[in-house]
């Protein structure tokens, strides 16, 4: 039953859909290490029953080597025991020959029963050797599905990673357009834009000042006198004296 159980997990592992599993999971992750650990698990399993049916199928085959080689060996001790046999009754010992011929007779029976014993046996072996080609077979089976569970598990983590490293980046430059090579010109602009404004509010804080407004009267005293020379000169009149300073 132990072989047969373990013949029907290994069949079972190697038909599954890893694909189909690992689409229908809620954390492909957790499902994946949790098949990872079912098939290195089984595989040990596998490994330790397939080692024991091979062992006793070479037990077998050592038996039914010995009945073989037992079988031929009584053969020839019959054939011994007949020619000697006849040799007796040749030279006319014929209780001796009989004596002799009885024993080829024994040698026959064990031959035939060694012989039976060899050959109920081959069914056996036969059918042993199935099996255990069979969870060869299987158990190459899981361990090459193995193999694409631990590489699609490697595949996930690196695509994971990928995803959290671009999700960082993402965050980092979310302000910048990476679409518009303009975007960085447009930030550099609105810069230089607030430093002129600032520059112009001092420019005007510096005009409202005591000494600006001064500086302006003076200003509009020049502007006065040169509006006095032009009317005289509309006038006809000779052109103002400059005032001594």
């Amino acid at each position: 039953m132990a072989k047969q159980s373990i013949f029907g997990r290994i069949s079972t592992l190697v038909k599954a859909n890893i694909n189909a599993l690992i689409d229908q999971a809620e954390d492909p992750q957790k499902m994946l290490d949790q098949l990872v650990r079912d098939y290195t698990n089984n595989i040990a399993d596998a490994e330790a029953a397939i080692a024991e049916t091979i062992g006793n199928l070479r037990l077998l085959e050592r038996d039914h080597q010995e009945d073989v080689q037992a079988a031929t060996e009584w053969g020839n001790k019959a054939l011994a025991a007949s020619r000697k046999a006849d040799e007796l009754r040749t030279s006319g010992h014929t209780a001796d020959a009989d004596k002799f011929d009885n024993l080829a007779k024994i040698a026959l029976q064990r031959q035939i029963s060694e012989e039976n014993e060899a050959r109920a046996a081959e069914p056996q072996i036969a059918a042993q050797s199935e099996v255990v080609a069979k969870l060869k077979d299987g158990l190459n089976g899981m361990k090459q599905k193995l193999e694409e569970l631990k590489s699609k598990r490697s595949e996930l983590l690196a695509r994971a990673k990928v995803a959290e490293a671009q999700t960082k980046v993402h965050d980092a430059v979310k302000s910048i357009d990476v679409l518009d090579p303009t975007s960085e010109l447009g930030r550099f602009e609105d810069k230089v834009r607030r430093q002129e404004a600032l520059a112009q509010g001092k420019a005007e804080l510096a005009a409202s000042s005591i000494d600006a407004q001064f500086e302006s009267l003076e200003d509009i005293g020049t502007l006065t006198e040169v509006e006095a020379r032009l009317a005289a000169l509309k006038s006809g009149g000779s052109s103002p004296q400059a005032i001594d300073s």
